[in-house]
Order: C-alpha cells, then sequence, then structure tokens
C-alpha cells in the first residue's frame, strides 16, 4: 500500500512559499512558509512539515493502542493522544527534529493503571510511525483519565 502527498514550493528558502495537498482530499492547497515553519510559534500561518509528523504520530499511536486494548478485552471509551516534535539547529547546520513526546489520556472501563500504562508502552514502540521515527527519542506519558 503506498500514501502520497505533493508539496509545491516557489521561491527561495526564507521568501518562497509553498502548499501541500494529500491524497485523501483533507486538505488540498494547505499553505506552508519559512515563516510558518521556523518563526511562528503561534503556530497560525499555516502548517509545516513537522506539525504534520506530530499528526501522524499521535493518529498512529492511538490506533494501536485501540487495537492493543481491544485485544486485552478492554476497548477504549476514548483516547486523546497528543504528540508534541521539537526541532531546531542542527550542531552541523540546517535543523533537526530531536523528539517526539507522546501524551496521552485514556477512558478505558475494566483496565488498571499499570496494565494501561504497559499496552500504551507496547503501542509506542509498535506504531509504524514510531518505527520510522527511530533515529529520535520518542517519549510517552500516559494516564487514565
Amino acid at each position: 500500500m503506498n500514501r502520497h502527498a505533493i508539496a509545491h514550493w516557489q521561491g527561495t528558502l526564507t521568501e518562497g512559499t509553498g502548499t501541500l495537498d494529500v491524497q485523501s482530499g483533507a486538505f488540498a492547497g494547505q499553505p506552508y512558509s519559512f515563516k510558518g515553519r521556523f518563526q511562528d510559534e503561534s503556530g497560525k500561518s499555516g502548517t509545516n512539515p513537522e506539525e504534520l509528523i506530530a499528526a501522524a504520530h499521535a493518529g498512529c499511536f492511538a490506533m494501536q493502542l485501540s487495537h492493543f486494548l481491544a485485544e486485552n478485552g478492554t476497548p477504549a471509551e476514548d483516547l486523546k493522544a497528543e504528540a508534541v516534535i521539537t526541532y531546531g539547529p542542527a550542531a552541523g547546520g540546517g535543523f533537526e527534529i530531536t523528539q517526539s513526546d507522546l501524551k496521552l489520556t485514556g477512558k478505558v472501563p475494566g483496565i488498571d493503571e499499570g496494565k494501561f500504562k504497559e499496552l500504551a508502552e507496547q503501542a509506542k514502540s509498535g506504531c509504524p510511525v514510531s518505527k520510522a521515527l527511530g533515529a529520535i527519542k520518542v517519549t510517552l506519558e500516559a494516564k487514565l483519565a
């Protein structure tokens, strides 16, 4: 199976602008820019690759965990997963992603905190996006609601 996205960029790195389109059509012509990626801490001036990696990581992790919880006989009522991607200047120049921090709150009837955290750790290491992010540190903070 393949998934795809298209990035269209015009201009220089700092003055140029681009748009992103995804296969599903969830967004088309989504703007992105140097400012939105490296200068706008509010994140309101357009998307960026790091934000999209965070969305992919949170979504993949939540789906993987929901599967493990169902297999355990304790299906989740609600899972809220957040991924925070840390990136900044690299030692040798340019920028790099250094970490993804997963924060999870789950409403899972019939499970104790220990088993919930155990399954969350398994999902963290087992989801395909976590595996793809193997070059960086991935942390997890999990709690029951």
